[in-house]
């Protein structure tokens, strides 16, 4: 492979923002997937990933597409991700799933749950380098390089118009994204950089704490609590975690919550006593016979009710860690429910990317 631009690459990055960014910027959905760098030349193809390593034995079905939609030579920046069974909402948890070492399974996966990529950056075309290039101009090649392309490949949505990308903010997460990304129209491609903005969603939930691990670095340390939330059945679901807390703070956090450590027996997670034995921080942290639940955990008596901040459901889960927002000593645990949470507008995905833009 000879490109102007060679892997591995780092892809550029962005810095959060509370509200969607004025000026002259190019607005994005913000895919939930993995982001990858692809580059291509001739019959040669690597999918990279964020933390560069190559993932191009993961996604046969991507290498046929790029051959089939991308320039000759090119490297092109986008999101590798997976349509649910609805149809018209991404499915991060099957993403996942995709990875794996055996090749009989990569292949299942690739005709069960085929990935797409979503196109948002141009890198190099030809010989040429784009990266000291703005981003405007980088756009229009992109646009045009991708004009022919079919499914898998897409070409993100964009707009410079900020209400039309307010409005995209809260239609799109209906189709589960994340929020949005925005682009300096004039700025230039910078790896391992947080040169753009990214606004994502962001809720509060009362949860309940139904339980702990300890911290890496000592026994006697909070690593982080156990959220659940109760169903309509009454089940107490696993939901998440929180776990950012100062290292002073997780001394406190366990010295208080030892009135409350109980055992399995009578504990809504009991399915974790299998592991009462082995409980560490690290040790069986999943299981593939318990659909993910959390097994390696002192648990607490259902009483404790926090407040944290979420950004979106990943099924009956939170998508990413839960952030602490407060104690909420008013609050009888048995209120707190998935009702609380509010469920966004369905929104058809196949819209989102049909509106290249």
């Amino acid at each position: 492979m000879q490109l102007p631009v060679m892997p591995p690459v780092p892809p550029m990055l962005a810095k959060p923002a509370k509200q969607v960014p004025g000026g002259a910027m190019s607005y994005e959905p913000m895919w939930d997937g993995f982001r990858s760098n692809i580059f291509r030349d001739g019959e040669e193809e690597e999918i990279g990933s964020r933390n560069e390593k190559p993932m191009t034995r993961y996604f046969p079905e991507l290498v046929e597409a790029v051959r089939a939609n991308l320039p000759e030579r090119c490297v092109v920046d986008g999101e590798i991700i997976v349509i649910g069974e609805s149809g018209d909402r991404l499915d991060f948890e099957a993403l996942q799933q995709r990875i794996h070492p055996a090749v009989s399974r990569v292949t299942m996966l690739s005709q069960k749950t085929p990935a797409r990529f979503v196109a948002f950056d141009l890198l190099a075309l030809g010989d040429q380098d784009w990266t000291s290039r703005p981003f405007v101009e980088r756009r229009a090649a992109l646009v045009e390089a991708l004009a022919g392309a079919q499914p898998p490949i897409h070409l993100t949505a964009a707009t410079t118009d900020q209400p039309t990308a307010e409005e995209w903010f809260h239609q799109f997460e209906g189709a589960g994204l994340d929020g949005l990304v925005a682009k300096p129209l004039d700025g230039t491609y910078q790896p391992d950089k947080r040169t753009m903005t990214k606004i994502k969603h962001e809720r509060t939930a009362d949860c309940v704490v139904a339980g702990y691990r300890v911290h890496k670095s000592g026994p006697d340390l909070i690593g982080s609590l156990l959220l659940g939330l109760y169903g309509p059945d009454g089940t107490l679901a696993s939901v998440g975690v929180i776990g950012a807390f100062p290292m002073a703070r997780r001394k406190e956090l366990f010295a208080e919550l030892q009135p409350l450590v109980t055992t399995f027996d009578d504990h809504p997670w009991a399915w974790a006593k299998q592991e009462e034995g082995t409980r560490t921080p690290r040790n069986a942290e999943g299981s593939r016979w318990a659909a993910g639940k959390d097994l390696s955990f002192v648990p607490l008596r259902p009483e404790l009710v926090v407040e944290v901040r979420y950004d979106h459901m990943e099924g009956i889960r939170f998508r990413h860690t839960a952030q602490f927002v407060r104690w909420r000593p008013d609050r009888d645990p048995g209120s707190c429910g998935y009702g609380q949470l509010e469920e966004p507008v369905s929104f058809d995905l196949a819209d989102v990317l049909g509106a290249s833009g």
